[in-house]
């Protein structure tokens, strides 16, 4: 009886095994689009990408409650995502963008802004640059 019993559960593990070899990757992997855009988010349309051997810079940020980042620019298009906290960015023409945990950007690119946290919590943000070797990404004034 007890060979049956073990005969039957390895039947069943088997047949499991081969039932998931059978699913498809497209099945059961998720994929949402955050940010796909020819424009900043204030409108802008983006430069072309800069001559020169491609750099990709990725940083996590993460700015305290009440803290505001000095005025700056970046050279270079930058993307990214608010993975927790609210964030404000400013331009100097005062345009504006409230982000929530979740939301993306697609950040300016040479144009004066300055990014704020004026909630409770951490802002922290993870941010792609697609610059050239050897130049900022940031640039404070």
């Amino acid at each position: 009886m007890k060979k049956l019993i073990y005969g039957i559960c390895l039947a069943l593990l088997l047949s499991s095994n081969v039932l998931a070899e059978n699913v498809l990757v497209e099945d059961v992997v998720q994929t949402d689009v955050l940010a796909k855009s020819t424009l900043s988010w204030d409108g802008s349309h983006m430069p072309d990408y800069p001559k020169g051997p491609p750099e990709v810079t990725i940083l996590r940020i993460k700015i305290p409650p009440r803290v505001q980042l000095p005025l700056h620019t970046h050279p270079v298009i930058n993307a990214g995502v608010l993975l927790s906290g609210e964030l404000t960015v400013a331009t100097e023409e005062k345009k504006i963008l409230h982000l929530k945990a979740g939301e993306s950007i697609v950040e300016v690119v040479d144009k004066w802004h300055y990014g704020k946290n004026e909630g409770d919590k951490t802002a922290e943000l993870i941010i792609f640059y697609a610059g050239v070797s050897d130049a900022p990404i940031t640039v404070k004034k």
